[in-house]
């Protein structure tokens, strides 16, 4: 009886050779971005307990009743793979004793998981960077974290075509205000616009401003502004943000249609966005979330971060190879085998990049290396002196590797 093959989950990947090289280039420029930067590193669980996410991102948001992978252990309880980062980060501020260290930064990588319909860069299973700073209500974080992400779009190579969009949404009294009068006039509208806006009339009026229905883009284009109902210290809360950026030299442009839907969010709201991933061109997003602390039942603690799909970032990195070996060493003769082995090892830990090939017909060795992409060849081979070394330069630096190989102890003497 025949077995099949066990297959990939469908909106999940395997990620191999090209692909995997720019994956890591996104995680590496991060790590040495986050550094910079001064963001401390933390490791979160991979599962929750569920209530984390479903008081956080709210019990009604399509996150927590549609996508959320949640489960029951075998005690019954009932826990959830991560969606995203800022709940698990802001749980252990309150649980871990963080709060000693606010203002906190820290910065994390990882997989998350969420059951949506897989597109162009997005899976069930994906991966993000993210960067949060907790306990720090000045405007001045907000701009650390915005120039953060600008610098590491510039040095990953993919700030062409991408563009900061920013919003504000208000403290916490121009936002409630701000509601209001949108409920008051999508209310007028509710019979024509989509089943989507119906529903988050009431609950959620944010959320129509950035839909993609045509039937409610006829009406936002006139809904109330944010603008009209920012009191004197939203205004100067942003306007502190924005004169930063231009300090810092960050270009943005007003997005009034960005907004946040949960009512924890409060002041900034940005995105970094391009054309070159299809419809869903967001590459990195964040905001302020003076409001979520207290949802987690802890105190009022102001806080703001953001996240990137890693996968969406490797896609506009593009092909980063996967590097050429600085040099091959050939063993011509098995009765060299041994020094092959020790010239290698010893390349490797001068930070030389070297494969050995010793394996297959001697005469055909070297051949197998000329084909390969390695930027050169140090072929062993014997004679009744000893070992012999014959170092051929494609493009590389030859002197590095005498040096590395200076002193080492051959077999015989040297032809």
């Amino acid at each position: 009886m025949s077995q099949q093959t066990p297959q990939a989950i469908r909106g999940t990947q395997d990620i191999f050779g090209a692909d995997a090289e720019a994956f890591g280039f996104v995680v590496e420029t991060f790590e040495r971005v986050r550094k910079l930067y001064r963001f401390r590193r933390v490791e979160m669980p991979v599962f929750e307990k569920t209530t984390v996410f479903s008081r956080s991102l709210g019990e009604t948001t399509d996150v927590v009743s549609k996508e959320m992978y949640s489960f029951e252990d075998r005690g019954g309880e009932s826990l959830t793979l991560r969606p995203e980062f800022t709940a698990g980060i802001a749980r252990a501020y309150l649980t871990d004793g963080w709060q000693q260290y606010a203002p906190l930064k820290v910065a994390t990588h990882g997989p998350l998981f969420r059951y949506e319909r897989p597109q162009k860069g997005r899976y069930r299973q994906f991966h993000q960077i993210d960067a949060e700073i907790i306990g720090a209500g000045e405007p001045q974080a907000d701009v650390e974290l915005l120039v953060m992400a600008d610098q590491l779009l510039k040095e990953l190579g993919v700030s062409d075509g991408v563009t900061l969009q920013l919003n504000t949404l208000g403290d916490g009294a121009s936002r409630d205000a701000w509601r209001a009068a949108l409920i008051e006039y999508f209310r007028a509208h509710a019979a024509d616009l989509s089943e989507d806006s119906q529903d988050r009339l009431e609950r959620n009026p944010l959320r129509i401003l950035d839909s993609k229905d045509p039937r409610d883009k006829v009406f936002t284009a006139d809904a109330p502004k944010i603008d009209d109902f920012l009191n004197d210290e939203a205004q100067d809360f942003f306007a502190k943000v924005t004169s930063g950026l231009k300090a810092a030299g960050v270009d943005y442009v007003r997005a009034p249609a960005l907004v946040r839907g949960l009512d924890y969010y409060r002041h900034t709201a940005f995105e970094f966005v391009t054309d070159r991933l299809g419809a869903q061109g967001t590459v990195l997003g964040g905001g302020r979330y003076d409001g979520l602390m207290e949802a987690l039942g802890g105190s009022a603690t102001p806080a703001v971060g953001w996240a990137a799909g890693i996968e969406r970032l490797a896609m506009l990195v593009g092909d980063k190879g996967e590097g050429r070996c600085e040099v091959t060493v050939v063993v011509e003769d098995d009765r060299v085998l041994s020094d092959g082995i020790g010239a290698v090892a010893g390349l490797r830990r001068a930070a030389i990049s070297a494969e050995l090939i010793a394996t297959g017909s001697p005469r055909k060795r070297f051949d197998k290396a000329a084909k390969s992409s390695t930027r050169a060849i140090l072929a062993l081979g014997w004679s009744e002196t000893g070992t012999t070394t014959r170092l051929r330069n494609v493009d590389g630096d030859t002197n590095a590797i005498e040096s590395a190989l200076a002193g080492f102890a051959w077999s015989g003497a040297q032809g």
